[in-house]
């Protein structure tokens, strides 16, 4: 009687294990990746906190072990669509979080919606391309009517921060509840969290070990959802960060009135200040001019933390920063030291916070990069590496055709498993 019983109990687990994956493999006909990013998780804050459910994807999944190198500049929107277009800034167009079209005259900004300033072709649209369908929960870009890719209603919101990080994993969710053929082979899930906090308080504050605490509860609300599913071991999850963090204080300041005993820099002439220095001289003054000039009054010994800022002409900048081809690239770019910043002229009033957006070589400014499912190695450890790689690496797992970029096809395959 008993092994009667034991025998029916084994039958009865077998049938739902099947029935299980059965229902997993009728759902999901095609690979599906889920691209996470959590703005400004700088490389180590993994660490801050117990993180159980983002540990779970690094222990069973591959993890870029020193972090995953941004582009420069190492600002949002930058990287951001960098990561989804496989291209550096000066190719995709968008080179900083807020720059001036110098032919038009015209103002980009993170709400600006105009095809125009978005070059190049970002996943949801390579996915259309193919066509599939693609769904975006807030990510810069994705709300830009562009080629095959209409921000379709049901699959595309447009950016809201109002919106509670839960509604958004149920938002991705509720996708896995749709019949096979209207689920999105590629979305998009973005969280502010903890770039939020770490510009109000610096890397440090206990308020970013909150942050990147809330990060995980929402990876474990997610990874809840796809398991009661029957399909988490089945989606490729990527999560990744766009850029790192690092304190800075009101007296790591380098004013550029301090200049005037050998230019004067007036303030028409800046586009952006801090972290990157971006000058455009009206016509009739020569940029060569205003190089010489400023790096001969930083060098000089005489203006404060004059020694931390270095002036180029943009064809000059180290070749590996990637970021010349671009008209909208100003003539002259000053790279500042990791944690100061640059100002036209001295206040009364210093504090400290948290900034990023500098030199991608400096290691306060790596991200993470973690790959989890079926086309990623259990406890797997890679090398670092450049975010403009994921584009290839995604379309790889879809099966699908690609745009130009300047990522690795190769580099990329070495990351994933084989097709199986």
């Amino acid at each position: 009687m008993d092994s009667t019983i034991i025998l029916i109990s084994l039958l009865l687990i077998t049938c739902i294990a099947l029935s299980t994956t059965s229902r997993s493999l009728k759902k999901l006909k095609h690979p599906v990746v889920l691209l996470i990013s959590s703005d400004g998780f700088r490389f180590g804050y993994q660490w801050k906190t117990p993180t159980p459910n983002i540990h779970r994807l690094i222990n069973d999944g591959t993890e870029a072990e020193t972090g995953l190198i941004p582009v420069f500049p190492t600002l949002t929107f930058p990287n951001h669509y960098s990561i989804v277009t496989g291209l550096y800034p000066a190719y995709h167009g968008i080179i900083d979080n807020h720059f001036i079209d110098p032919d038009t005259g015209e103002n980009f900004n993170m709400a600006s919606h105009e095809p125009k300033w978005w070059l190049g072709e970002p996943l949801w649209e390579t996915a259309a391309n193919n066509g599939f369908k693609a769904a975006t929960c807030f990510w810069p870009g994705s709300d830009v009517h562009k080629g095959s890719w209409n921000c379709p209603d049901n699959y595309c919101r447009f950016y809201n921060a109002s919106v509670p990080f839960e509604d958004r994993v149920a938002k991705i969710l509720s996708y896995f509840d749709l019949p096979s053929h209207d689920i999105p082979v590629f979305m998009t899930l973005y969280f502010e969290d903890p770039d939020h906090q770490g510009h109000k308080v610096g890397p440090d504050d206990p308020r970013v070990t909150q942050a990147v605490a809330r990060i995980d509860r929402m990876i474990g609300k997610l990874i809840n959802g796809l398991e009661k599913r029957g399909v988490f071991d089945d989606v490729n999850v990527i999560m990744v960060g766009d850029h790192g963090m690092v304190g800075t204080c009101g007296k790591k300041l380098i004013f550029l009135d301090d200049l005037a005993p050998w230019i004067r820099i007036p303030a028409d002439w800046v586009h952006s200040y801090t972290p990157l220095l971006a000058i455009r001289p009206p016509s009739g003054v020569p940029s060569s001019h205003v190089v010489a000039k400023m790096n001969k009054g930083l060098k000089s010994g005489k203006v404060k933390n004059g020694k931390h800022l270095k002036v180029y002409l943009k064809k000059d900048l180290p070749k590996r920063l990637h970021y010349a081809s671009s008209d909208r690239i100003t003539p002259i770019v000053g790279i500042i030291d990791e944690a100061f910043k640059v100002e036209q002229t001295k206040r009364s009033r210093q504090e400290c916070g948290g900034a990023h957006g500098y030199d991608n070589v400096v290691f306060s400014m790596r991200s993470i990069f973690i790959g989890h499912g079926p086309r990623f190695a259990r406890g797997r450890k890679v090398p670092s590496f450049e975010n403009v790689h994921i584009y290839n690496m995604i379309t790889s797992i879809l099966g699908i055709e690609g745009a130009a970029n300047n990522g690795s096809m190769s580099y990329a395959q070495n990351i994933i498993l084989p097709n199986p």
